[in-house]
């Protein structure tokens, strides 16, 4: 056969670098309560604290921004054990992440928010589910986490759906107009992760074509979805 094949140019993931500070907290009506418990630390109406929201609502962010404030420490509660327990705790303060029903080992939560509060230490939780869909084996356990005052993210409103745009794309270094910004807030699902996922695409498909990150790039990339 004739002709000459174009080899397909290939767009490699490297990591890129997303501000957890609170000057890179963009704030709305969606996250308000979420950011006010942050800043009313160490006054909490309850040492041990549940920020619950759909993925990348800024959970992370907004414990990382608290984990700075106090000195916390951070685990997963995927990965909290028993013995770890005392240590994770040693500051007074702690991050427990993505905490999941039927995801955590139910002896080491109860063991936490026990010496927690016999230390009286800060335990700070995130989660995407509340605590009623925690049917925890351990009874006690059960009523302890349904006990914990819950504080919610929502999703974003159309000022802050626009802004977390902006933000998805400096993280990745990515020029946009608002060209772009606009067809996208008109064109993805009204979520955080539906952000993310989207800008992840078009920096990857721009990479790979050698384009720059255009409104038509855009409406070509998301065109039927």
């Amino acid at each position: 056969m004739t002709g000459s094949v174009h080899p397909r140019q290939l767009a490699f993931a490297l990591p890129h670098a997303e501000s957890l500070t609170r000057d890179n907290f963009l704030e709305g009506p969606a996250n308000g309560a979420g950011l006010a418990l942050i800043d009313s630390w160490p006054d909490w109406p309850n040492r041990i604290m549940l920020l619950v929201g759909p993925e990348g609502s800024g959970k992370s962010h907004l414990a990382a921004i608290w984990a700075e404030q106090s000195g916390a420490r951070s685990t997963s509660a995927h990965a909290l054990t028993a013995a770890a327990v005392p240590g994770a705790l040693a500051t007074g303060a702690l991050v427990v992440e993505d905490l999941k029903p039927a995801d955590f080992d139910e002896r080491a939560m109860f063991h936490l928010m026990n010496l927690a509060r016999e230390d009286g230490a800060y335990v700070l939780m995130t989660a995407r589910v509340t605590p009623s869909a925690f049917e925890a084996e351990l009874r006690d356990l059960r009523s302890r986490l349904r006990a914990v005052p819950v504080v919610s993210l929502l999703p974003p409103d159309d000022r802050l759906f626009r802004a977390l745009i902006v933000k998805f794309c400096a993280d990745r270094q990515l020029a946009v107009d608002e060209a772009v910004v606009g067809y996208l807030a008109t064109r993805i699902e009204r979520s955080y992760a539906a952000v993310r996922q989207a800008v992840e695409l078009l920096d990857t498909e721009a990479l790979r074509l050698g384009r720059p990150v255009t409104r038509a790039l855009a409406a070509e990339l998301l065109r039927g979805g």
